[in-house]
């Protein structure tokens, strides 16, 4: 039994890599109840090396986890603030802290048909940028000079926040329909980065 169909024909292929294929081969060639763990750690030596994220989308693919927290019914939002390779704060998308969640109640923009990108101010949540930040200022943190990783491209509401954070590059996985958002970036002189991570699947989601 092997596991060539696990091989990427674009990945970066180098010799330690077909070492350790071949190592994971020879070890389930001679598969053996007392080699299970031997197995299952080639395999994940060999996934680990083939499939290694850079910081950008390492950083990005925390966001999606943390934005798996959020009770908003439109879209799970995550966002998480980076300098010096350290994570400083995160934040999702939800109610404000006391309040129920949209989850419980419903969602007050799909009631009233709000387009997607519009009127921010008629939505219950609080975006997780905004949640970031707020919680980066709760707990004494400097976010100056960092970078933030959003699930989606802030909304103008979150740009402004993030321009006066003095937050210096933000970095985002899903479009989102406001312009008006990195026109002030540009303006405001903040690096914007838009990675497409091979684990967003569907439409871009709104908010």
């Amino acid at each position: 039994m092997y596991f060539t169909d696990y091989i990427n024909s674009s990945s970066k292929a180098n010799f330690s890599v077909h070492c350790k294929f071949i190592h994971l081969k020879i070890t389930l060639k001679n598969c053996t109840s007392s080699n299970v763990i031997t197995i299952y750690t080639s395999y994940c030596s060999f996934k680990i090396m083939t499939e290694r994220p850079s910081l950008d989308e390492y950083f990005l693919e925390i966001a999606f986890v943390i934005g798996k927290r959020a009770t908003c019914l439109r879209n799970n939002v995550g966002a998480v603030i980076v300098r010096d390779k350290r994570i400083l704060s995160t934040g999702y998308n939800g109610a404000p802290s006391g309040m129920e969640h949209c989850l419980d109640v419903g969602c007050i923009r799909d009631l009233e048909n709000i387009p997607s990108g519009t009127r921010h101010e008629k939505c219950r949540a609080v975006h997780a940028e905004q949640n970031a930040i707020i919680q980066a200022a709760i707990h004494g943190v400097s976010i100056a000079g960092a970078t933030i990783y959003c699930t989606h491209q802030p909304c103008i509401l979150c740009t402004k926040m993030i321009i006066n954070s003095n937050i210096r590059r933000v970095v985002y996985a899903t479009p989102y329909p406001d312009a008006d958002s990195l026109k002030f970036f540009r303006d405001a002189g903040v690096k914007v980065e838009y990675i497409l991570l091979e684990l967003k699947k569907g439409n871009p989601g709104e908010n």
